[in-house]
């Protein structure tokens, strides 16, 4: 099986979730899009790079989730999903996914 990289996975769970969330109208079930792919992303970060990386990475995802609520009111929902979502997905490239 290929390897999908950890940084596709956690971008596809902040843009998934919050799709799932804003299409569906039920906040939990984008809420549950966005932990599953951060358990699965935190689980290869883990293999990838460490327990240490991963704990950052997984702070950094949950701070990009957080921090998307008070940066969409600025730029808007979308723009600010897809802004946290690559940053998260450049981070966790650096830390786990370039080393092969």
């Amino acid at each position: 099986m290929a390897k999908v990289p950890s940084a596709l996975v956690a971008a596809g769970g902040l843009v998934g979730g919050y799709g799932v969330a804003r299409w569906s109208g039920k906040r939990q079930l984008g809420g549950a899009v966005l932990a599953v792919a951060g358990g699965v992303a935190a689980r290869q970060w883990r293999q990838r790079a460490g327990g240490r990386a991963a704990g950052a990475l997984t702070a950094a995802y949950v701070a990009a989730f957080a921090g998307s609520h008070p940066l969409a009111r600025k730029v808007g929902a979308w723009p600010s999903v897809a802004g946290v979502a690559g940053a998260v997905a450049l981070a966790s490239w650096a830390v786990a996914d370039r080393r092969g």
